[in-house]
């Protein structure tokens, strides 16, 4: 099924606008609307902290989707953080409630823990905290769909994808393996058509550019095909270099060791500066 990738979107910046016009940013949270609710804050010059708990619930979200859980798992660090600075905003306890960072951490974990579950019964057990939270319910069911697919059962698949779209359309792995279904039962043409929203949602997802060039091939547009699949293996290579140099930066981060060393090549460093500069006014 789909590849995880790192999805790259950001919330687009807000214009200018009347602030008498902009909706409650409180329901907007409550609705999970969590773009909206951070452009929101910016058009309203709420709180930063506020600002930046909105930003990393949407990262959280994001990188979710992406399947890059120990990303997810670093937003929701700096999600804990920024909720801890938001002083007395307003919104801060509507915040809390729709996003409760405790709930969220279970569901992650429970996402983490149960990848490689053959059973679908107890997958589906397992998954219950992921389930439960509107932030990781469409990732647990599409969890649960790929499982289904790995096992023949394309219809109990098919059916789970769609229903984590319907918790959250902008999932777009759960969309590619509707067109890697589409693809198996031939439907060429509506795979394609999958695909291209799959690059509206994430022009950056690999993945979405290689599956849409395999179903261009099994129509005969050869030209399209061999573009979108170089495309694909473009952003693959970047984002493999960016996964790397991430994880790189994540053990430096997360080891004491690591840490340490960081202040001892510094000190080498300060330390090279001094004596060359020495040398130099001697």
């Amino acid at each position: 099924m789909s590849d995880p990738v790192r999805s790259r979107s950001r919330p687009a910046e807000p214009s200018a606008a009347d602030p008498a016009a902009l909706p409650d940013l409180g329901e907007v949270i409550r609705a999970g609307e969590w773009r909206r609710a951070l452009a929101v804050s910016r058009l309203n010059a709420a709180d930063p902290n506020l600002q930046e708990a909105l930003e990393t619930v949407f990262r959280f979200q994001e990188t979710v989707r992406a399947r890059r859980y120990p990303s997810a798992r670093r937003a929701l660090t700096d999600y804990r953080e920024a909720l801890a600075g938001s002083g007395d905003a307003a919104e801060l306890s509507v915040l809390r409630r729709a996003a409760d960072p405790d709930a969220l951490g279970a569901a992650l974990d429970a996402l983490t823990a149960h990848l490689k579950e053959p059973d679908p019964e107890v997958l589906a057990a397992g998954l219950a905290p992921a389930l439960a939270q509107p932030l990781t319910r469409a990732e647990a069911l599409n969890i649960q769909g790929v499982l289904l697919a790995l096992q023949g059962e394309s219809a109990g698949a098919r059916a789970l994808f769609e229903t984590a779209l319907e918790a959250d359309p902008g999932h777009y792995r759960a969309l590619t393996n509707l067109g890697n279904l589409d693809i198996e039962s031939g439907d060429h043409a509506g795979a394609e058509a999958r695909y291209r929203e799959v690059i509206r949602l994430n022009p950056e997802y690999d993945g979405g550019h290689h599956n849409l060039g395999v179903a261009l091939r099994r129509q005969g547009k050869m030209g399209e095909a061999v573009r979108s699949i170089r495309r694909g293996q473009r952003l693959g290579m970047k984002r493999s270099k960016e996964d790397a140099d991430a994880e790189v930066k994540a053990q430096f981060a997360g080891n004491p060791l690591f840490r340490g060393l960081r202040w001892v090549l510094l000190a080498v460093v300060i330390l090279v500066l001094f004596l060359a500069l020495r040398g130099a006014v001697t």
